[in-house]
Order: structure tokens, then C-alpha cells, then sequence
């Protein structure tokens, strides 16, 4: 899905061998400058899907961002991320040192993760209730916020595992979470962050084989 805000496609093609990424397909080849033109449906051009997605648009899942910017333009691969879930109507709950926000705009390029199965109606009956009753706890309260012990990442955190609980499951603690939740995304962003600059900078990227975005295409 393109947006608003997530910048151009991506375009992967095929020529003298090598993988091509650029935001349209050329008429030359930036390589040898011959006929992009094929007949081999191996080198067709193909859309690159990108990771983010509107946020606003996303029922039930956990997001996030940078907490300043966003990935395709500020995001370094170690900027400080922002975390929200979701209600049903794609108001994003997130806890700062203001207390529980619930942000209507503000997370269109973001990072995804569905928390509930769309066959799990029950759930999803409940989670606007679950998630308000739970961010009116003086928990999460202003003054309680710290900024690297009781912060927007153990907001969700706590309410995943209250979710978990009321289906009988196993409790997470931070480090699963983050290798559940948070480096699988991160590490496709900037895989797809890093290719999307080599190409607005030069205009085209080239990947030797093995294909350094695999997973992307």
C-alpha cells in the first residue's frame, strides 16, 4: 500500500545480470546503457512492496515510529521508536510523559504488527473496551512516565500480555517482545530505508547476488 507521505514506489528489474532497483523502470539500462526492453518474463520489472503501512488504517495492532520524523526521511537505524496500539477504528493509543494519548493522525508511515486473527471475533468485540478500561489505569498516569523504565514500549507491552492472559497464553517479558515484536520489523524497514536512499540519491541502485532485499521483492 502507497500513501501519502511513504514516497515513491519501488521497481526492481533484471539486466546484464544483475538486479536493478529504481522508481521507474528506464528505457536504457544504467549499466550498459542498452534496451531495458525483454522478452524474458524472468527480467520483467516487478513492484517492491514497502514495510509501512497507515497506521489509521490498521485495526488491533501494535505500531511504531520514530519518535521524531519518519523512516524514509530521519530514521537512522538507531533513533528512539514510538509505540501505539490500535482500537478498532485506527485511534492509536500511546503512552508519553503526558499521560495515554489516543492520536487520530500522526502514524501514517508506520510499522505494523496485527495483534488479533481476523476469525477471532470475540476479541475484537472487546479490544475498544479491553484497551480504554486499560489506559485509564493511574498506571499510566503523567507523572508516572519514566522515560527508560515505564515509557510507551511497557504500555504495550503490558496491555499484549493482558490480551495473552484473557486467551490463556504465555506472558512476554521485554526482550521477547522486542524480538517478537520489534527487530523483525526494524531490521526490514532499514533494509528497505537503505535501498529507497541509494536510489533517491543515484537515481538507481544495483544489488550483486545474492539480492541484498530478497525479502522485499
Amino acid at each position: 500500500m502507497h500513501f501519502a507521505g511513504s514516497g515513491k514506489p519501488l521497481i526492481k528489474f533484471r539486466h546484464c545480470e544483475r538486479s536493478i532497483y529504481s522508481f521507474s523502470v528506464p528505457q536504457c539500462c544504467p549499466l550498459c546503457q542498452g534496451d531495458v526492453g525483454s522478452t524474458r518474463i524472468e527480467d520483467a520489472p516487478i513492484s517492491i512492496s514497502d514495510p509501512f503501512s497507515n497506521g489509521h488504517q490498521e485495526k488491533c495492532a501494535f505500531l511504531l515510529k520514530p519518535t521524531r520524523g519518519t523512516f524514509l526521511r530521519e530514521y537512522d537505524g538507531k533513533s528512539d521508536l514510538h509505540v501505539g496500539l490500535t482500537n478498532t477504528r485506527g485511534v492509536v493509543y500511546n503512552y508519553n510523559a503526558d499521560g495515554v494519548q489516543r492520536d487520530e493522525a500522526g502514524w501514517e508511515q508506520s510499522l505494523s504488527v496485527p495483534l488479533v486473527q481476523p476469525s477471532m471475533f470475540g476479541l475484537m468485540d472487546q479490544w475498544d473496551v479491553y484497551l480504554e478500561d486499560f489506559s485509564t489505569s493511574p498506571a499510566w498516569l503523567p507523572h508516572r512516565y519514566e522515560e527508560d523504565h515505564h515509557n510507551c514500549s511497557s504500555f504495550a507491552l503490558a496491555f499484549i500480555n493482558r490480551v495473552l492472559a484473557t486467551e490463556g497464553k504465555e506472558q512476554l517479558d521485554k526482550r521477547a517482545f522486542t524480538e517478537k515484536y520489534v527487530i523483525p520489523r526494524t531490521r526490514l524497514a532499514s533494509k528497505y530505508i537503505t535501498l529507497y536512499r541509494a536510489v533517491q540519491e543515484r537515481g538507481f541502485h544495483v544489488a550483486d547476488h545474492p539480492d541484498p532485499v530478497t525479502s522485499l521483492s
